[in-house]
């Protein structure tokens, strides 16, 4: 199935191609690689492995990750969300176990896509993924601190690394600081008019470039940029044992599931941009295939890129042959401009990764959240955002979602239980005998009937008067469970014991269901079940 829907996809893409859409996606290519180069040098170094990493990654999930997509505008390739895993798997594991973390990532994100569980990221809700995002964010930008102002830190969560900058003996950098800031400033002044044919990131780190070589900076670079995409450091699996294998499952769902998430999103954003349907399930085989092949050349996890993708398709990218020529004009600038790159000031790349950090928390969102003081929202965003900082990816996304299930049964369990005595003037004489309805009420109960819900509702009928006989109307109580049912049951049997008489009005179809599978029909009287409540006042007047 998953074959035939990828067939199709392409006959569609590629109906009526021609020359002009040709040359359209290879200048949106043209423009997305210069837009990529900056930040895959940049996520390689940040992410604990290399420039040359990053440049790598960026070019075999252009060419396989892009070819196998779910959809014609997909941009994929390293991102600042996955390297706030990969800098602790480094530092627990070295370099070897973010490549086996990233291959056994793919195999579960092929499978995910096998499976067809691509549907599972629309249950997340919108606060908590703001709130993901902006976690990720901090976790860069505290990252970003050592190459922007060669201080060091040790530690493997954002607060150790922030503590140790207080409890060690730093030296302050103010060459490179400035190097760094100055490329902050840069890129939040430069025109936006200007960013879209050329990327203020490329346009900074050309000139911070520049700047080092003519001035002599003594500031620490990226370093060497090997002239072929097979790097030393791959993926070899005879540095792995069964031993040591189990370390990485953890490690590997987190990336899996970042995957997931990141790039399924990307694809429902873009696919409004270009109104574009993605199809969720081959994108997670894509996916899979691409961090399966990519650490087998020294590349670390890739998932497509929002910022990339928006570019592609902003530039008039037609095809998915636009990711095919953005990885085959990085691929070309790496064989050609390999030695400029090994120059590039690393604060540089630092102050294009803070930039990024900032522009990746979705402000309007954000905005919205605060704006419209939803607190369960609020407190959404918020406990997700602080449990990224604070422990793994996955479990600020399992918490953050646990937060909202708890949040919405608190919601729902707000039953409203509404008790109203009988207006005997208001009724219609010739039909009712108003005499027979004086010791009658009428409980109107809307919400669900729940195990969370039955203690109210218990609340609220014991309470009334021992001369009452009681009308429940339940029009407004869509779902029941067997504690609600119980719970009613039980009240009814004291009732009928004390020689009162109950009635159910506007029971809907599925709770009369719930009521006959827990006996409540065998124990009480069909004639006590109505269509409306005046047909229950009609049959009393007529006792």
């Amino acid at each position: 199935m998953l074959i035939k829907d990828y067939t199709r996809t392409l006959k569609n893409e590629f109906k009526g191609y021609n020359a002009k859409k040709f040359s359209k996606d290879l200048l949106a290519g043209i423009t997305v690689a210069a837009v990529a180069l900056p930040l895959a040098l940049a996520f390689g170094v940040s992410s604990g492995a290399t420039a040359a990493a990053g440049l790598v990654t960026a070019i075999i999930a252009g060419i396989l990750i892009g070819g196998f997509s779910g959809a014609s505008y997909q941009i994929s390739g390293p991102t600042g969300a996955m390297t706030a895993i990969l800098v602790s798997l480094v530092s627990q594991h070295g370099i070897q176990g973010v490549f086996m973390a990233s291959f056994l990532a793919g195999v579960i994100l092929l499978l995910a896509g096998i499976l067809r569980l691509g549907g599972l990221v629309s249950y997340l809700p919108m606060p908590v993924i703001t709130g993901f995002t902006s976690g990720i964010a901090i976790i860069i930008a505290f990252g970003q601190i050592n190459n922007l102002t060669g201080l060091t830190c040790k530690g493997l969560s954002t607060f150790e690394k922030v503590k140790s900058y207080f409890t060690i003996d730093q030296h302050f950098d103010s060459t490179t600081f400035l190097i760094g800031a100055a490329v902050i400033v840069f890129m939040f002044l430069f025109p936006k008019k200007l960013n879209q044919y050329c990327p203020s990131s490329l346009v900074a780190i050309i000139i911070a470039t520049a700047a080092t070589a003519i001035f002599k900076f003594d500031t620490p670079t990226v370093g060497e940029i090997p002239k072929t995409l097979f790097l030393n450091e791959r993926l070899k699996f005879s540095s792995f044992s069964m031993s040591n294998f189990y370390n990485f499952i953890m490690p590997a769902v987190s990336i899996a599931a970042l995957g997931l998430i990141e790039s399924l999103l990307c694809g429902a954003s873009a696919g409004r941009m270009k109104n574009e349907k993605l199809n969720a399930d081959v994108e997670l085989v894509a996916q899979g295939i691409g961090n399966i092949v990519i650490p087998l050349f020294g590349g670390v996890p890739a998932t497509a890129a929002i910022a990339r993708t928006s570019v592609a398709i902003k530039s008039g990218g037609q095809t998915r042959l636009v990711s095919l020529f953005h990885a085959g004009i990085l691929l070309l600038s790496m064989f050609v401009l390999g030695g400029v790159m090994s120059q590039i000031p690393l604060s540089a790349l630092a102050g294009v990764l803070i930039v990024t950090a900032w522009r990746m928390n979705d402000w309007s969102a954000i905005k919205s959240i605060f704006h419209k003081k939803i607190k369960t929202a609020i407190f959404q965003f918020l406990i997700t955002m602080a449990a990224t900082v604070i422990f793994d990816l996955t479990v600020a996304i399992i918490i953050g979602v646990i937060f909202s299930v708890i949040m919405f049964i608190v919601k729902v369990s707000d039953m409203q239980v509404t008790v109203s005595e009988i207006d005997i003037d208001k009724l219609d004489e010739n039909n009712v005998n108003p005499e027979k309805l004086k010791y009658t009420c009428v409980v109107y109960i809307s919400g669900p009937l729940y195990f969370g819900t039955c203690s109210k509702l218990e609340e609220k009928i014991t309470a009334l008067g021992e001369n009452y006989n009681v009308i429940f109307s339940m029009r407004g109580v869509t779902i029941a469970d067997i504690s609600g049912i119980e719970a009613l049951k039980d009240y009814c049997e004291k009732m009928i014991a004390q020689g009162k008489m109950i009635y159910f009005s506007c029971v809907q179809k599925d709770v009369m269901t719930m009521m006959e599978r827990c006996g409540f029909k065998e124990r009480f009287k069909y004639d006590m079940y109505f269509w409306s409540t005046d047909k229950v006042f009609e049959y009393i007047s007529n006792l």
